[in-house]
Order: structure tokens, then sequence, then C-alpha cells
């Protein structure tokens, strides 16, 4: 997040979070604050019956994303404040940020200009705590098991099949692969181990599919944590760390209540990767925002291959839960960049020509949108094409892609201005989102539950990537048959691959075509409920740039957080 971003968040009086907190009518036994900005809500609430309409259900979504991101977080802020200017009671559902990557490249992702969560500072610096207790909890589950090794193995766990690791909220690349126990015997024995970052965390997938306590605890005891000699997996429940975790993570279960700049409702909740893990915010955020309002617009992360086809196919799987629309964000520039004529590095200036009128590189790049719009509507619903404006857009380039998004199935395209504007900036998108939202929807799963794990592999990578087919190395055979005969064949797909690309491969850009997917590995999160294939190089804990974002991060002489990009 940029100076800029911070100081218009500032220069605009935050309203009480009780008059926010009545828009969905929540009062105040409903809310646990955390100083003046923030609050949990409690869940006791989807205890309560009620007999109003539920809200239309909206997902934002996007066209392969550039390493730069193209607004996603902004549209998901913005539109849910234009949906609120125009006589609609709308509220955004967002994942809270990593610490990661705010401190790396990526930093604030609390939305941009006057389309913001506030305060942003907050959100992206640990918030309620939600992601320390999930890193407790995880790093609580691995003491059990390292614990149950020293004390004598009862459960025959063939130390070369244990797959628990252990987690942090940062990224930190020298602790990707370690080795534990060393120094004596006093000490366990010694094993080759590692860190993911938390996000990736079985737990907080979990979290984020839970519809209550009760079911986080069922799910926390699913969790595989190895096997033992003759392949029997052994669980938290086994180690019986599951109550324990359940216990850390109660209050983390519950949403946390902010607002936007507009005084838009806005809960944030979990924080799953969409290349690792299933990208989405929280179940139980959508169902309590679902349940007093007019429309909820909830993101999924990265392009429509990967958070939204989640969502569609694990969230609302999980959830029973039916979308009424998709809003699909795109830019010109990069679209351009699909073309494969132009490079973009995270952290380094845009090429110069993604800023100058070039029709015939926006021709080359737009099958992804085309593609991405066909992947939306593969699910039986509506999609509305955003298209973000950035200063160098020309009305000749805003109108082809508009134009080219209705050819391709869109039910309606225009530009947004939601950054530099706010709701109003995206008024226009916010009539075409209720007309969409009012289409019959034919909602469907990709793949039923009974189709065999290769099949719902192939089944995305044909449909959804546009791949040929499917090639599998052999450690990914022999890791799905191993699922299967476990019993975790009905599990959806959650697959790992690269955010940059349609495909495995982040240098084929556009709409690629002609290539087979490659399939390296497979794990399970049993607790999540979803197998996830590794496909290409993806790494689980990223690792910081020569001069990471946090570097330029201080606080000003009134003790105010500075330098968040």
């Amino acid at each position: 997040m940029s100076l800029n971003d911070l100081t218009i968040a500032r220069s605009i009086p935050l309203r009480p979070l009780s008059e926010v907190a009545r828009i969905m009518g929540l009062g105040a036994d409903d809310l646990e604050m955390y100083g003046n900005a923030k609050a949990k809500v409690k869940l006791d609430l989807l205890k309560q019956p009620s007999t109003r309409k539920p809200a239309k259900y909206v997902v934002v979504t996007a066209i392969t994303p550039t390493p730069l991101g193209e607004g996603k977080t902004v549209h998901t802020v913005g539109i849910s404040q234009a949906l609120n200017r125009i006589g609609k009671r709308t509220a955004c559902v967002i994942r809270q940020p990593s610490m990661g990557p705010v401190f790396g490249i990526k930093g604030g992702a609390a939305g941009g200009g006057y389309s913001q969560v506030i305060p942003p500072e907050e959100l992206n610096l640990h918030l309620t705590g939600d992601f320390h207790a999930i890193t407790a909890a995880h790093n609580l589950c691995a003491a059990f098991l390292d614990a149950h090794l020293f004390h004598g193995n009862e459960l025959g766990l063939d130390l070369d099949q244990i797959t628990w690791r252990r987690v942090l909220d940062m990224n930190d690349r020298a602790l990707r692969e370690i080795e534990v126990a060393h120094g004596g015997d006093k000490n366990g024995k010694p094993r080759r181990t590692g860190f993911d970052i938390t996000s990736a965390s079985e737990i907080m997938a979990i979290l984020g599919l839970s519809i209550d306590i009760h079911d986080l605890r069922k799910r926390l005891g699913a969790m595989v944590v190895g096997y033992t000699t003759d392949g029997k997996p052994v669980t938290a429940e086994d180690l019986k760390a599951a109550g324990a975790m359940t216990a850390i993570l109660k209050d983390a279960l519950k949403p946390t209540l902010m607002q936007t700049l507009e005084g838009t409702p806005a809960l944030v909740h979990t924080g799953p990767f969409a290349n690792i893990a299933h990208g989405n915010s929280s179940i139980v955020a959508d169902c309590i925002a679902l349940r007093t309002l007019d429309f909820v617009v909830t993101e999924a992360g990265f392009g429509a291959d990967m958070g939204a086809e989640k969502f569609f196919n694990i969230k609302c799987r999980a959830s029973g839960l039916k979308p009424d629309a998709a809003l699909l964000v795109a830019t010109v520039r990069a679209l351009k960049m699909h073309s494969g004529r132009f490079a973009i590095v995270a952290g380094r200036p845009l090429p110069d020509g993604l800023n100058k009128k070039d029709l015939d590189a926006l021709a080359a790049g737009i099958g992804n949108l085309k593609k991405q719009i066909e992947n939306v509507r593969l699910f039986g619903i509506p999609v509305v094409v955003a298209v973000n404006r950035f200063p160098g857009d020309t009305d000749a380039e805003i109108e082809f892609v508009c134009s080219a998004a209705i050819a391709a199935g869109a039910s309606a395209a225009h530009a947004s201005t939601l950054f530099t504007d706010g709701g109003k900036g995206g008024v226009d998108l916010a009539h075409a989102l209720i007309k969409a939202a009012e289409e019959p929807s034919s909602f469907r799963l990709l793949y039923p539950d009974e189709a065999s794990l290769q099949e719902k592999i192939e089944t995305l990578a044909t449909k959804v990537y546009g791949a040929d087919g499917v090639d599998y190395e052999p450690l990914a055979v022999q890791q799905l048959a191993k699922f299967e005969a476990c019993g975790y064949g009905r599990f959806p797909i959650c697959m790992a691959k690269t955010q940059y690309s349609l495909s495995h491969d982040p240098n084929l850009k556009g709409r690629p075509t002609g290539f087979r997917f490659k399939v390296r590995d497979a794990r399970v999160a049993v607790g999540a409920g979803f197998v996830y294939p590794l496909a290409g190089e993806i790494m689980t804990l990223p690792g910081l740039g020569k001069v990471p974002g946090g570097a330029r991060m201080d606080i000003d002489q009134d003790g105010n957080v500075v330098g968040m990009l």
C-alpha cells in the first residue's frame, strides 16, 4: 500500500462501529470489541431462526493476474460501496492478509485509493490475532507429534512418512527444510522436516470451511499427521491434540467486523492462499452477512481458474450456498502482458509499452479474458466484467475489452474508477450486477463427489485450464492411489499451481493451448476435506527479496505506521 493510500485512509474519520454493525442488523450484544476500529462477531446469531430472504451472493474474481496485482480487492470493497450508494444494503467479505507478503513485495491487502477497508495498518498487521492462533494450534500439534515420537512412538509412525510440518506467518526461506531434535537423546530422534507459511496450514483451510465450533473440532481431529509403516493414517485425534487446538482457535472462528472508507460493513476472516490452498474467506463470515443484507460481495483469490474455481467446487460444496453472480476484474495492461510481448517483474517499473495505446497487443492477449469468462460460465452463473481503469488506458482500449467481454458471454462490462472515485466510480457496475443477479441461475459443480481423483484432476485440466490432457509423475500416481485406498477419493481437488498462467507453467501467458498439464505429486488435507495435487514448482514458504517491503516501513513522530506499500 502506498503512502498516498494511507493518507487517504487517515483523511476520513472512522464511523462508530456500532453504526456500521446496525447496517447488518447487529447490536452491541453481537459484538466483542477489539479497540474502536474492529470487533469479533459472535456466532450465536447463526443459531437464531431467520425468516428473511437471504442476500444475493456475489463472488469477485479476475483474469490471470500480473505480479503487481490488478485491483481485485479494490473491486470487492468498491462494488460493495457502490451497491450501498444505490440503495442495496451490502457488506464485503475479504481474507485477512498474511504478514509474510505484507513485509515482502505485496505490501498491504486492504484495497486502495477510495476503496479500502480501514484502518489498513490494523488490517495488515495481525488484526485480532487469528493468524497467531492458527500458528500456535498448528505448532502445538507438531509438538504433540514429536513428544509422541520421543516417548516411544506407540502409534508406530514411520519417520519417513510424517507429513505434518511447522508454520509461521512470515517469509523465511531458511526454514523451508530443517532438521529437528539435534543435541542428544534428551531432545528426541533427529529427522528432516520444515516450515510452511501459516496461510498454507491445513488449519487455515479448516477454519475457513468449518460451519461451527463442533465442525471445527471434528475437522481438526481428522487431520492426518503421518502414516505408519503399513500405510495406516495417523491423525491429530490419535495424538490427542485436537481438543487443545480447538480451545486455542475458539475465538479465531469468529469473523472480524471492520468498515470501508464509506462506512460499508466489511467482514475479514481467514487467509488461505489460492495457489496452494482454496483461496477464500470463511463460510461463517459469508453466512452471517447473508442473513441480514441485500447483497454480500465475497472475494476469491487470483484468477477465475484458481480462487473462483475453488470457491465453487470446494467452498460452495462445503457450505451448500449457491452464488447468484460473479464480478470479473480485468485491466488493459494485464491483457497486453498476456500477449507475451511484455515482461512484468514484481517490484520493478512497468515496461513503457504497457502505458501506450496498443490494440494489437490487447487483441493478442484478450484470449485470457475470454477463457476466464468461460470458466465462470462453466458453473452456470452470470458474470459482469469490470475493466479497472488506469491513467494510461485509452477509450479505444477500454471499448475493445468491453466489447470482447460481451462477445465472450459476459452479461455486461463497464470501465471502473473505484480506486479514484470510491463507490461512485462503480455505479454502472452495481446496476449491472443487480440485473445479473436476477437472471435465472443454474449453478452447478463441475464434477461429482463420486468421480475418481484422476477424473477430477483431468476435468479441471481440460475444462478450466485448457490442457489437452494430464501427465502424472510416478509419485503423483502412487499418492493418488494411496488416497483412494484410504477412503479420500470423494474429496474435491484443490490444485496447487502457479497463479500466473492458466497452465502449470508461469511462462505460458494469455490462453495457452496445445499443452499437457503436469502433476508431479499429491497431498491430502483430510480435515479440510480436499486433495491437493502439486503442478509445477510451488513454494509453501516464500522468501524475502533483496530489499523487502518491510525495509520501507517505520513509525512517524506521532507513532503512526508509514511506508506500508
